[in-house]
């Protein structure tokens, strides 16, 4: 429960934080204020000998927050996502947070196995290895299907780490409550709002049916894709606690040694690893949003292999329009459609300038379009987008930052793989076909399809919308607003007439 009994907690979080050095490093990448910095001082340093010591090997703020425990580092890892909320100095800091931790024993993940799937593990499985990897919500065996002989993936929750979290969570949510409350310059970042969105991913995370759902979406987005590759989810074997996965065989992608000794064409991998992103951002909407060295493996026949789908991003289709014709002004120096782009979605206030956004938005992409091929980042590119859209006015977008901070991940795995990459050059095609496909002629007799076979199928309700808005101006039901009611009949008669035209239109065109 959110309440008194969690200060004890956040006593400790504070204390852990004087102790490793890491509150004056918070304070110094926040830009903290001089009265805050003192009260928080004031009412941690006589409790600094109960925190915890942590890894003095390791910087301030990641020693902090990993000896805090597997709430903290996986909020840690969140928060590197939002720029916007903690700043980009803190946010390049717990980018380098590993989501690593001590395995726990093999028989407590049997018993977990065999509890949440109802059968021995015997009886499923003819091999179970020890932990071949650790992280702060769950761990993974290798194991031997008994009846097909298929080596799987077998992903096991940490016993009792739902109740743990949630203990955690609710101490966030105080000291969120706290900060609102006493500290009014910090409601712009809105942080219950950044508390509950950890709290739905977390969530998320910790019902292992949603990331099998997420991965065997992503299986079937991307099975034509060449070169990339996604496991299959064995559905029999997963549940709320455990997700049974294809066993992939492979390099990390990281271990570029082994990756240039085993033959593989490592400039081939860089664009493939780009493409691939792109491809599924604008194509589907749906993307590996974690996609760092760890998540993927370079398969025996060159394949990209993904793994890990705790943290998937998705962009409606209107966004995924927008966001194209952004990257494609700025390959082409477009900044005045840029611009334009921009107004039309709303991102920006109406009552902003047009041609001076589109200035600003030249100061973002010639500099850079100035630098060689291998300094040019798209990351950089939609960092520096966003800054010039706060200061016009834009409000925060959750899904495009999370797109961006992702872009910037995968541009270095990418670049890690290919030091010499054009960024642009591997871009363009993708960005070029999806224009094609989902801007002009094409998508727009698309478009007025599906917008004929949504009226049509709303074609029964019609007579009686119309009759209904009559007789209600008839009556005068609603004597306030006669002009909306004259509208809507008007509009709904211009809707009857489109949507007649529409449906010939599409008569005609698959005739």
């Amino acid at each position: 429960m959110r309440g008194p009994h969690n200060i004890w907690r956040l006593i400790r979080t504070g204390a852990t934080l004087e102790r490793t050095g890491a509150l004056t490093a918070l304070f110094e990448a926040t830009n903290a204020p001089r009265p805050m910095r003192i009260a928080l001082r004031t009412l941690v340093w006589p409790f600094q000998w109960l925190g915890i010591k942590g890894d003095t090997a390791r910087p301030p703020i990641t020693r902090a927050i990993t000896a805090l425990g597997p709430a903290y580092i996986k909020f840690g890892q969140i928060l590197s996502t939002r720029p916007d909320v903690v700043g980009e100095e803190l946010s390049q800091q717990l980018q380098v947070l590993q989501d690593k931790l001590p395995p726990f024993p093999r028989d407590e993940a049997i018993a977990m196995i065999e509890a949440d799937l109802g059968h021995k593990l015997d009886d499923i499985f003819s091999k179970f290895s020890e932990p071949v990897a650790a992280a702060s919500i769950a761990q993974v065996h290798k194991a031997i299907k008994r009846d097909t002989g298929e080596a799987v993936a077998v992903k096991v929750l940490r016993p009792g780490i739902a109740a743990a979290f949630r203990k955690d969570v609710d101490a966030f949510y105080l000291a969120a409550w706290f900060v609102q409350k006493f500290l009014p310059s910090s409601r712009r970042l809105k942080p219950l709002e950044v508390i509950a969105h950890f709290d739905g991913v977390v969530r998320g995370e910790l019902d292992l049916r949603l990331e099998s759902s997420s991965a065997a979406e992503f299986h079937a987005n991307t099975i034509d894709d060449t070169g990339f590759y996604v496991p299959q989810v064995d559905w029999a074997l997963s549940s709320r606690s455990v997700m049974t996965l294809e066993w992939i065989e492979g390099i990390t992608a990281s271990d570029l040694t082994a990756i240039t000794e085993a033959g593989h064409n490592r400039a081939e991998l860089g664009r493939i690893v780009l493409q691939m992103f792109l491809s599924h951002a604008l194509r589907d909407g749906f993307f590996h949003a974690d996609m760092h060295q760890g998540n993927l493996k370079i398969t025996p026949n060159g394949d990209v292999a993904a793994l890990d789908f705790g943290i998937m991003g998705v962009l409606d289709a209107y966004t995924r329009r927008v966001y194209a014709e952004i990257i494609f002004g700025f390959i082409r120096k477009d900044y005045q459609r840029i611009a334009e782009v921009h107004f039309e979605a709303g991102y920006v206030p109406a009552d902003q300038d047009v041609d001076e956004f589109a200035r600003a938005l030249r100061a973002v992409g010639e500099p850079i379009f100035g630098m060689d091929a291998t300094q040019i980042s798209m990351g950089r590119v939609m960092s520096y987008l966003l800054e010039v859209t706060e200061r016009f006015g834009m409000a925060t977008r959750t899904e495009l930052i999370l797109l961006q901070r992702t872009m910037v991940v995968v541009e270095g795995v990418a670049r890690s793989l290919d030091p010499k990459i054009n960024i642009w050059e591997v871009s363009q095609p993708v960005v070029e076909s999806y224009i094609k496909e989902n801007i002009g002629p094409k998508a727009l007799a698309r478009d007025l399809g599906r917008t004929a076979i949504v009226l049509s199928r709303f074609g029964p309700k019609l007579p009686q919308i119309a009759e209904s808005i009559l007789m209600a101006q008839s009556n005068q039901q609603e004597p306030t607003k006669p002009q909306s009611a004259m509208r809507q009949t008007a509009l709904l008669m211009f809707g009857g007439a489109v949507a007649a035209s529409i449906g010939a239109f599409v008569a005609i065109l698959f005739s």
